[in-house]
């Protein structure tokens, strides 16, 4: 198995370099490592403060771990941060965000590499979110006694740690100075394998961020306009799939007003969601639109980005987007905190706080276009809209917490000092 990972990290930049003159994605992979090495040499240069280190794979992971540096910040604030990503859609969003002192790519995986990035960074904690399991920087760590925690960790039973095979990525798993998971099944695979004493369940710290982002809320004048106090579905981070499905409800009852955030805002796009649903009109286009555009609008396009998480306040339903793909659906919480009911399509599995959902009734999840016709209309009938999303509520409400924990842990430990 090291053979097959050291194969991975010769061939994975390699692949990406090729189709990069092709792809805008892998360009940027590219590009953006070319500068790394030189931003944290600059940054380290000028920087006084002792370092803490957080890398994450991709926006998603990022905005997990975000809460958990918020309060960072605020109770060691003598600390520089610096934030690291892997994928290109978690850098390009967050590369200006002013929680960290630093944002940049991780280069690529190689002992060469982990051995000159903790040579000028020298941070006094590292912090990996969820699923990032990189064997020469956390073998760098470790060999340095440089204090890394895995953050929002979480684990199934077919992952490579778990089967007899997986003895290297068990070493990997080792390197960590502590885990903290979710949930008890990761917990309980953990002990299984040996790692009961450096590891404890904590939680996921993106409920104790969309319940903050949920209480900071401020009105869109833009969509109480456009909704002019009728219900509506909000669909966030779509694919085609699910346009398509969502645009034949649409299209059969213009009683609803429909609010589109598709998941990619390219040209294409964006026409693709114009010509697929009734009546639209972009959100950038509203101000400069007439009173009868305005009156005729059925269906608002979001074609910017930063705002699905305070535009799901205004949901009587809300349609997650990525079910009807081999992705997988979005983030459900961003939703579920402000109690309305949340749909999506049939390929969740993987998503804990998904499977949670629709375990406990605040979520209900469809397998076909039709059975999403069917539970609109079911969810518009009586009170049920209600009765799902203060389910869902609830559940967000309970999960709260993880950020305290985790603070706590750094805390008794005495991994930070004032």
């Amino acid at each position: 198995m090291r053979l097959f990972y050291q194969l991975f990290i010769k061939l994975y930049p390699l692949i990406i370099r090729l189709i990069s003159p092709f792809n805008k994605k892998a360009q940027k992979w590219v590009s953006g490592r070319k500068e790394s090495f030189s931003l944290l040499t600059d940054f380290t240069t000028k920087n006084t403060k002792p370092i803490i280190w957080m890398h994450s794979a991709s926006l998603g992971e990022f905005e997990q771990g975000l809460p958990l540096l918020q309060q960072i910040k605020l109770s060691y604030p003598n600390y520089a941060i610096v934030v690291s990503f892997f994928s290109p859609s978690g850098y390009e969003v967050r590369k200006n965000h002013p929680i960290a002192d630093l944002v940049c790519y991780l280069p690529m995986d190689s002992k060469t590499n982990a051995a000159a990035w903790l040579k000028i960074m020298k941070p006094d904690l590292v912090i990996f979110v969820k699923y990032e399991f990189w064997f020469y920087y956390l073998a760098a760590l470790q060999k340095q006694k440089i204090t890394c925690l895995l953050v929002a960790g979480i684990f199934r039973k077919e992952q490579v740690f778990f089967q007899w095979y997986g003895n290297f990525y068990r070493k990997i798993l080792d390197c960590f100075s502590f885990m903290m998971v979710q949930d008890q099944d990761s917990l309980g695979l953990l002990s299984s394998i040996g790692f009961a004493h450096k590891s404890a369940i904590a939680g996921d710290p993106r409920f104790d961020r969309v319940i903050s982002i949920a209480h900071q809320s401020t009105a869109i004048p833009i969509v109480t306009d456009f909704l002019n106090s009728l219900p509506a579905i909000v669909c966030g981070s779509t694919w085609s799939k699910d346009d398509k499905a969502i645009a034949t409800f649409a299209h059969r009852h213009n009683s609803y007003k429909y609010i589109i955030a598709p998941h990619d805002i390219s040209t294409q796009r964006i026409k693709e969601c114009v010509a697929l649903y009734p009546n639209p009109i972009l959100f950038t286009d509203w101000q400069t639109a007439g009173e009868i555009e305005k009156e005729k609008a059925q269906t608002l396009i979001i074609n910017n980005m930063g705002m699905l998480s305070r535009i799901y306040q205004y949901a009587t339903i809300a349609f997650v987007g990525g079910g009807f793909d081999i992705t997988g659906v979005h983030n459900t919480l961003e939703a579920a905190v402000y109690g309305v009911p949340v749909v999506f399509g049939p390929v969740y599995h993987k998503y804990l706080e998904a499977v949670e959902l629709v375990a406990k009734g605040g979520a209900i999840a469809v397998a076909t276009p039709e059975e999403l016709y069917n539970c609109f209309v079911d969810l518009f009938k009586n009170d049920r809209a209600k009765e799902v999303g203060s389910i869902a509520k609830n559940y967000v409400a309970s999960k709260a917490g993880a950020v305290e924990k985790i603070i706590s842990f750094i805390q008794a430990n005495r991994l930070l000092t004032n």
